[in-house]
């Protein structure tokens, strides 16, 4: 994965701020720190797309879980860091989502973390399912750099 390019431009940001939890006893992003940014980001990401984790549990008993990641860390973040995370998707399956995330310095642009997920949609058995028509329909229209369907 490190050679790759991860595409950033119109792929969806959310700010995030590195509080003292977050870090370790050197002061760095604890390295399951940043998954947690990055799923905050993914289901603010769907919020956008007027999807709410608990009400599509809730209601259609769908539930979005990771079954896979892929995860490069490039550069620590620290206690009170101004951060953005992206999210991009690049493939769609009916029943899952490939993701590229990437976590980089506010101020400076740096990339830190880089990362490459994958979400299925599962019912209330816990067996795959479609993801949400909605969402579906929005995704079809991402172009390259946006979240490219393949």
């Amino acid at each position: 994965m490190s050679g790759e390019a991860f595409p950033e431009e119109g792929a969806f940001l959310w700010p995030v701020r590195v509080y003292y939890e977050d870090t370790d006893a050197g002061g760095v992003v604890y390295h399951a720190g940043y998954l947690r940014f990055m799923e905050r980001a993914r289901t603010e990401w769907l919020r956008s797309f007027g999807l709410e984790q608990g009400r599509l549990a809730a209601g259609a008993g769908l539930a979005f879980v990771v079954t896979r990641v892929e995860i490069d860390f490039v550069a620590p973040a620290r206690l009170d860091d101004a951060l953005v995370v992206s999210v991009a998707v690049v493939r769609r399956r009916p029943a899952s989502l490939e993701m590229v995330q990437s976590v980089r310095d506010e101020a400076s642009g740096r990339l830190l973390v880089r990362a490459r997920v994958r979400v299925a949609a599962l019912d209330r058995g816990f067996r795959p399912t479609r993801v949400p028509e909605v969402l579906g329909e929005r995704l079809a229209g991402l172009g390259p750099g946006g979240g490219a369907v393949s």
